[in-house]
């Protein structure tokens, strides 16, 4: 744990005690803070005091004197409109920040390297922390996913922190001044917590502004958002690693990556660095920008090639996004629940054949109509969930597909039809959420890993469990 003794015999609110919430409480609290704490669940509440925070509902009589708001992300800042603390906290003359302000106050001497982007944060933090980790050096990771920052191990100067930051983190936080910054892509996504794209932009901008002044800036640039910020970084100076996928950079880049036909190149480079294509836990071009940024990042945190390239083969993956959980034979089996719209089910359905689909729970806007492009890799769909007759619809007489109606029956089916088609991937990535039938899309995939096991026994079939153990400790 890090403790945060900024605020020693001060009070300080804390509001919302989800991960981050308790965590930045039981720092406050081990530096000596009077933590005032309120969430809207009183088993989180009850949680809190058990830590030695008090209890105490958000009013200007029972808040009054306290020099800080400890926000946790979920809760709005600015937009639709600021959340009633925020206000309060303002009325009190007491500022609103994060756990990775707290963190960042604290003067970390180990390196910070930090990353962002609407999709791909967690596999290229992940795979970071891996590559630092095989090469020796003492690492902590986490901040949005996972481990909270504050419950980071104290690391020393030859070490590294990786944080993965969403947007509504880099809004609570001010000081960070990361040695190394990723950002990975922008969609639109969070508008209405942003007040629109320009204000999501603005977000994911300000990490890269608040970097050291000679802070290596590592930018993806494969959409005209991301593309625009690498022109502009560069355009002013900053030391930019730009990452392009599918088109090489030109050589006048003094510093860039690229990757064609899942090669990595450097810019102005006849030669590739290394090949992504055969690595199981990075297939697909997503994945590839993913590797190229961890590479970049890993490099300007001092590793050489030769360090970095044998540790992208052994990555383990995380679990829920395109895991391999078992084999049989020439049948894999792919947990991919992560995947809750069409746009990350397109990742998977993209990147294999012969493909034994199971999809379907709660539809997101849109529904699968993004996926049209894909459906030549789907050998048959097995349709689960509220969605389940409305894909069916979409699905029509043009892909062979049945209603399973839940997972288990799916699994069954679809493992069955890849045993009598000699091969295949049985796939879960649903393009829905998982409410209707599971409380998260973890449960889900947990589901379906178990499932999976159960359909090929126990013997030598290829299970990463140690290796989902192994990124699980991540946080």
């Amino acid at each position: 744990m890090i403790v945060i003794d900024t605020y020693h015999d001060k009070a300080v609110a804390v509001y919302g005690l989800g991960r981050t919430g308790l965590s930045a409480a039981r720092a406050l609290i081990a530096g000596g803070a009077r933590v005032l704490v309120w969430d809207d669940d009183p088993n989180r509440r009850r949680d809190a005091v058990a830590l030695g925070a008090e209890a105490a509902a958000p009013s200007s009589e029972a808040w009054a004197g306290i020099m800080a708001l400890i926000l946790s992300p979920g809760v709005p800042l600015t937009h639709p409109k600021p959340h009633m603390v925020v206000g309060l906290a303002e009325r009190l003359g007491a500022e609103v920040l994060g756990d990775v302000e707290l963190f960042a106050r604290t003067r970390p001497v180990a390196a910070v390297a930090t990353i962002t982007g609407t999709n791909g944060k967690s596999t290229t933090t992940s795979l970071l922390r891996h590559i630092l980790s095989t090469a020796g050096r003492a690492v902590q990771a986490g901040a949005n996913l996972g481990l909270p920052v504050l419950d980071f191990d104290n690391v020393d100067a030859t070490g590294t922190y990786v944080l993965e930051l969403s947007s509504y983190q880099i809004d609570l936080t001010t000081g960070l001044r990361p040695q190394v910054v990723a950002l990975l892509n922008i969609s639109p996504d969070h508008l209405d917590r942003h007040g629109g794209m320009d204000g999501y932009i603005a977000a994911k901008r300000r990490l890269l502004q608040m970097a050291d002044a000679d802070a290596v800036l590592v930018l993806g640039s494969d959409d005209e958002w991301s593309a625009q910020i690498c022109r502009n970084m560069r355009a002013a100076g900053r030391k930019v690693v730009e990452v392009a996928i599918g088109r090489e950079i030109g050589s006048e880049i003094e510093d860039g990556l690229f990757v064609r036909d899942g090669r990595l190149y450097r810019a102005g480079g006849a030669k590739p660095v290394t090949d992504l294509n055969g690595i199981e836990t990075l297939r697909g071009a997503h994945n590839w920008q993913n590797a190229a940024v961890a590479f970049a990042m890993a490099e300007a945190l001092g590793l050489a090639e030769a360090r970095i390239i044998p540790a992208l083969r052994t990555y383990p993956g995380l679990p829920h996004r395109m895991e391999v959980v078992a084999r049989q034979g020439d049948i894999l089996f792919v947990n991919d629940s992560k995947a809750t719209n069409a746009a990350a089910a397109a990742h998977a359905l993209a990147a294999y054949e012969n493909i034994f689909w199971i999809a379907g729970g709660i539809a997101k806007q849109g529904g699968i109509d993004a996926l049209a492009p894909y459906f030549a890799n789907i050998t048959r769909a097995f349709l689960i969930g509220e969605a389940a007759e409305s894909f069916a619809e979409k699905l029509g007489a043009g892909l062979v597909h049945e209603l399973s109606g839940d997972l288990t029956t799916a699994v069954r089916a679809a493992h069955e039809n890849a045993v009598a088609a000699g091969g295949g991937v049985v796939l879960l990535s649903p393009a829905c959420a998982s409410f209707d039938q599971f409380a998260s899309f973890e449960a889900r995939g947990d589901q379906f890993h178990a499932l999976a096991q159960s359909m090929i026994g126990d013997g030598d079939n290829g299970d990463n469990g140690e290796q989902r153990r192994a990124v699980g400790g991540l946080g």
